[in-house]
């Protein structure tokens, strides 16, 4: 086995972080970004969230009828988002539709609203239904690690209404689960928290591939995690109180 230390400001980094009115981000370092599609290169995304949608608007032949919207905002870009949507559409919109700063996905880079390729596209509120080009990137973006954040019934957990546009890279196998089992992240957050060390949560990806997800909670100052010597692994904060670990094994 070794060991691995993490600090505890770590627990604010990495692709399961939960940010929300509640959960604000703490971590304002830039991520390393890349743009969300190379037609865009003012659009930008996290480095591997921006790969893996290249994957599957590939994968689906868009062929360019599905624009990237709105990617990564600095803290000044979401602040000034935010007082003109509140001074355009008042207050009761700019709360269902624009997070304050430092509340706001995008800023992380691991955000990005969707919206059909047409004329005249709406920056807050762009089309993108549940039909045609749209629900196939919708059905596709699990299996590649995107789940769609704002579903509808689910405003009373998240805080935000109803956005079919707007898409969150958390990275596989967790959107699969979340998709199979109808959990925003926040309901997701808290699932994972039944899984500790001694009870993993095993997740069968395919016939060669499972996966065991458990979660530490963060210690005062530091946190140690032993992991099986040369295993694949992959470790998220979660942005409140601990650390989401992912292992992937072959199966026997």
């Amino acid at each position: 086995m070794k060991t691995i230390i993490l600090q505890k400001e770590q627990v604010h980094c990495g692709s399961l972080l939960l940010v929300n009115a509640a959960c604000p981000l703490r971590n304002r370092q830039k991520c390393v970004l890349a743009p969300a599609d190379p037609r865009f290169p003012n659009i930008l995304l996290n480095r591997n969230a921006a790969t893996v949608l290249q994957m599957i608007l590939d994968n689906i032949s868009a062929d360019g009828s599905i624009v990237p919207v709105s990617g990564y905002r600095s803290e000044e870009e979401q602040t000034e988002l935010y007082e003109k949507s509140y001074a355009d559409n008042g207050a009761a919109f700019t709360k269902k539709y624009v997070a304050l700063p430092n509340c706001s996905e995008h800023q992380t880079g691991l955000a990005i609203d969707l919206g059909l390729n047409k004329g005249d596209i709406d920056f807050i509120c762009p089309d993108f239904p549940y039909n045609g080009i749209s629900q196939r990137f919708r059905d596709e973006a699990p299996d590649y690690g995107f789940i769609e954040r704002y579903p509808k019934n689910k405003e009373h957990i998240t805080g935000i209404s109803h956005e079919p546009w707007h898409f969150r890279y958390v990275g596989a196998p967790h959107s699969k689960i979340m998709a199979e089992n109808h959990l925003s992240l926040e309901e997701y957050i808290e699932f994972v928290k039944a899984y500790r060390t001694d009870s993993r949560l095993s997740y069968e990806r395919d016939k060669q591939t499972e996966n065991e997800i458990y979660f530490v909670p963060a210690g005062a100052a530091e946190t140690y995690i032993s992991l099986p010597e040369n295993a694949l692994y992959q470790i998220s904060g979660n942005n409140t109180d601990g650390f989401i670990i992912t292992i992937w094994r072959k199966k026997q």
